[in-house]
């Protein structure tokens, strides 16, 4: 129990159950948020094992100071926990540059200057564990969420090839996936774009509308989704890709079969862009 955890994103959601848990069951943990005023109830009955830090994904000089006085008061840093992320609803066509360009720079530069900082830490060590918080939105793309797919899909990309490069030094990758949770995701932490397009409607007017109707009774229990990365940081042998949520599993099956149906039905074309044999 002496791993020291190091979570992003905890004023809500998944970090902040994440972070009371590991808490509870004994280890450290340094618990961040954009305003420490959110998270200091959860660190204040662990004045020896918990931390709260202020902390801008956006920000280097926020992702330094952060890792320097995690350092500095627990000497190391075992499990990092990539969390901290917001949501955005409109058609490609609907979408604001600017708009989009933040929610980037959160989901995943933030997650990824994260992740430089604390590489350093865990080399050196020759061991830990790195949990990306994706969505099965990294894995399927669906209306009105297009553009918060592509931060997704580039977490996903970016933990798989991670992993390939860190498994010799000790370092694990886990990439999160999760469906709908009551979290606030799908309510004030998700915007939508300013600008309606009725040829839309249908489709990602339609799913826009389906998701935040919804917000407050998805299936997912955000308390089960902490235990859930709790045992895959304890396992021995964690999954590379952890899907949370029966409509997670649901909906990336669906998308294996499409895959695997164009992979089939295409083959030949496939294989024709090749050279004939012996060329």
């Amino acid at each position: 129990m002496d791993k020291v955890w190091l979570i992003t994103g905890c004023s809500t959601g998944f970090g902040r159950e994440l972070a009371k848990l590991v808490l509870k069951q004994g280890y450290k943990a340094v618990v961040t948020s954009r305003n420490t005023d959110d998270v200091i109830d959860i660190v204040a009955p662990y004045p020896g094992t918990a931390i709260a830090l202020p902390l801008d994904v956006t920000k280097q000089s926020d992702i330094n100071a952060v890792v320097t006085q995690a350092l500095q008061k627990f000497n190391r840093i075992d499990v990092l926990v990539n969390n901290a992320g917001i949501g955005y609803f409109g058609a490609i066509e609907e979408s604001e540059e600017e708009e989009v360009r933040r929610m980037f720079e959160i989901n995943f530069w933030g997650l990824a200057h994260v992740t430089k900082a604390i590489l350093p830490v865990m080399r050196k060590q020759r061991s830990g564990h790195i949990i990306n918080i994706s969505s099965v939105g990294g894995l399927v793309a669906f209306p009105a969420l297009g553009f918060y797919n592509a931060t997704k899909f580039a977490v996903t990309a970016y933990s798989e090839a991670l992993a390939k490069e860190t498994a010799h030094l000790g370092i694990k990758i886990t990439t999160v996936a999760p469906s709908g949770f009551r979290t606030d995701w799908a309510g004030r932490s998700a915007k939508d774009s300013a600008l309606t397009i009725d040829d839309y409607a249908p489709t990602a007017g339609a799913n826009k509308n389906t998701v935040r109707g919804y917000s407050g009774s998805q299936k997912g229990d955000p308390v089960r989704a902490a235990k859930a990365i709790v045992n895959v940081v304890e396992s021995e042998n964690p999954p590379l890709l952890l899907l949370l949520g029966s409509a997670a599993l649901r909906n990336a099956k669906n998308k294996l079969a499409a895959l695997q149906r164009d992979f089939d039905d295409w083959e030949n074309v496939t294989k024709g862009a090749d050279y004939p044999e012996g060329e």
